[in-house]
């Protein structure tokens, strides 16, 4: 259920600024802005917004794929913690995931990011270090690959072109709310090490 309500609060919130400049230039995460005016709120609100409806419906999709996934995983874990720590993981890692970008371009006035992705990242990872040998198909390749295996790619990659700094996509937000996901859950529970060495050997 929370998976879904994030999901449901999202999609409108994302749409609504579609139309609505104000909404949009209120809620980016805006370094510069943070720093100066001390609208440290805009880690959060920039999670809710979007830049495009593909850009809402991808983070939205891999939110409802990989959050259903680990909500169920965490009220299995901590009984009566589930949905408490669900919720912090992913408010966490809208946080963590910006903290990086923040600290990088907090004197440059024209840095905008926005999007649920380092969230994202951050659940999608929390999955993998619980369920590493879950396979996952990632386009263009035709074919099922393990999670521990598409993991560390995926890490490689965001780190790569985050270097590049080519595109207009938070490879620094995925990269270390990504890293946050596994720590989360490693901090947390006890046999998220020994749990990940046995599925995978």
């Amino acid at each position: 259920m929370i998976t879904y309500i994030l999901i449901g609060i999202t999609v409108v919130v994302s749409v609504l600024a579609f139309n609505n400049q104000k909404l949009l230039s209120d809620f980016m995460f805006n370094p510069y802005v943070i720093h100066q005016r001390n609208q440290y709120q805009r880690f959060i609100t920039a999670g809710f917004i979007h830049g495009d409806f593909f850009h809402l419906f991808f983070n939205m999709y891999a939110l409802f794929l990989f959050g259903t996934i680990v909500e169920q995983a965490f009220e299995i874990l901590f009984p009566g913690y589930g949905n408490l720590l669900y919720i912090a993981l992913y408010f966490s890692g809208l946080i963590m995931s910006s903290t990086f970008s923040y600290y990088k371009h907090k004197n440059n006035p024209r840095y905008n990011a926005l999007g649920a992705s380092g969230a994202v990242a951050a659940v999608m990872f929390a999955c993998i270090i619980i369920y590493p040998s879950q396979k996952l198909m990632i386009m263009p390749i035709p074919f099922f690959i393990p999670s521990y295996i598409v993991g560390p790619l995926y890490l490689i990659y965001s780190y790569y072109m985050s270097k590049k700094g080519m595109d207009n996509i938070g490879h620094d937000a995925h990269f270390f709310g990504a890293i946050w996901g596994v720590i989360f859950v490693v901090l947390l529970w006890k046999e998220a090490i020994p749990n990940f060495i046995a599925q995978v050997f």
